[in-house]
């Protein structure tokens, strides 16, 4: 499908380009995990390489945009981390106050830290890593507009893509194996289903809005046991389709940002064709201290609170959790930055942490350090099958 998007792309160009701009970056990557897996078939630490490559063309004064951006990863154990993707590979038009896209590309919605609920465009790409705001290339057609109400964004989808996981050696998975050879969709059309969407944004003085509209299949699919061929029990992702309306609104004073992410749902849960609505919200602030330590550095404190409707099997890791951390900033010429979050179950006391940093290496080269830990899991809760998961992964990159 992919393939008949490039050609369909590439007829769209002139007949020669005339200039060529390239950036790329080729990183490896080594994750240490601190216990044994539960899983005698995974393993205990774990190499791969990474490559991404963009390339971009402007014509005709910036009124048309070529953009083509692939990414492969070559992964040591877990065959179904090693894969390939098209991030963007897209056409842009400009007509006046509007700009047309074919192909595919990646958009972002939001605005907290812990958790981004109103995201819903682009697949997340599990198996890079577990926070999932690494994301697939969505195909697409996408009118923008922009007047002085703000900013209209139209979007058709006309191919859907699954979600990744990881395969029977990788870590961060459940005790079964997700096998996606086996999903099923609520639409008979399956991946062929035509999603769409809609979102409206503006800045009014201090304030950033956005309020969206969704109507497709769920990026985040169900997963039911299921009895497959050889006997074996596995989990069938299952993908419902979903109505979706949200709203992202960030407030600026000084050195405050208040933030809120709210989303109301109306969706089916496989189990029965009858439609569940649900509503979910994620909001909080950060505040920055300027300069107050050597160096000017910048420190910010973050306190989000995270809620979900769902209970029962359908609900989600954080539907009532608190997320509290901090982002350090050291304004220095390696570019130096720490962020630190600790979010806590506060109906279980389960807690899962995340550490993130990064720094240059001369002026080609960087340096990030990532850790995940899981703390005080209980088997009722979903973080229960990573309790022995917790690693340290260092990303050395090199830009060229």
């Amino acid at each position: 499908m992919i393939q008949r998007y490039l050609f369909a792309v590439l007829l769209l160009l002139p007949p020669v380009l005339c200039a060529t701009e390239w950036s790329s970056e080729l990183g490896i990557e080594g994750r240490y995990f601190f216990e044994d897996p539960l899983d005698p078939r995974q393993h205990d630490n774990n190499l791969s390489l990474t490559f991404e490559s963009e390339y971009y063309h402007d014509w005709q004064q910036g009124e048309q945009r070529f953009v083509f951006t692939p990414y492969v990863r070559l992964d040591q154990h877990d065959s179904e981390r090693s894969h390939f993707d098209l991030r963007e590979l897209y056409w842009r038009r400009t007509f006046g106050d509007s700009d047309l896209y074919i192909g595919l590309r990646k958009v972002f919605w939001g605005v907290t830290e812990s958790l981004h609920l109103v995201d819903i465009i682009n697949q997340s790409d599990l198996v890079e890593n577990l926070d999932g705001e690494d994301k697939l290339g969505q195909p697409m057609v996408s009118l923008s507009h922009q007047n002085e109400w703000g900013q209209w964004e139209l979007f058709v989808m006309p191919w859907f893509r699954e979600r990744t996981f990881a395969g029977v050696e990788g870590r961060l998975r459940t005790p079964l194996i997700v096998e996606s050879d086996y999903s099923q969709y609520r639409s008979g059309d399956e991946e062929e289903h035509i999603d769409s969407a809609l979102r409206w944004s503006h800045v009014i003085d201090d304030w950033d809005l956005g309020l969206s509209w969704f109507h497709g299949t769920d990026r985040t699919p169900q997963l039911q046991p299921a009895t497959i061929n050889n006997g074996n029990v596995v989990l069938q992702p299952y993908y419902a389709q979903l109505d979706q309306l949200g709203l992202d609104l960030q407030y600026t004073y000084d050195s405050w940002l208040w933030k809120l992410e709210s989303v109301a749902r109306r969706h089916d849960s496989g189990v029965s064709p009858t439609l569940k609505r649900s509503s979910a919200a994620v909001g909080g602030i950060e505040y920055t201290w300027y300069g107050i330590l050597p160096a000017a550095t910048d420190v910010g404190l973050v306190l989000e609170y995270q809620y979900d409707s769902r209970d029962g099997s359908d609900a989600p890791s954080a539907n009532n959790d608190i997320a509290i951390g901090t982002r350090i900033t050291f304004n220095d010429v390696q570019d130096t930055t720490l962020l630190a979050l600790v979010a806590t179950d506060l109906d279980h006391r389960a807690r899962f942490i995340s550490i993130e940093g990064s720094r240059r290496l001369g002026e080609t080269m960087s340096v990030t350090l990532e850790a995940r830990l899981f703390s005080n899991t209980q088997p009722q809760t979903l973080l229960y099958p990573l309790r022995d998961d917790d690693y340290l992964e260092i990303v050395l990159t090199h830009y060229f």
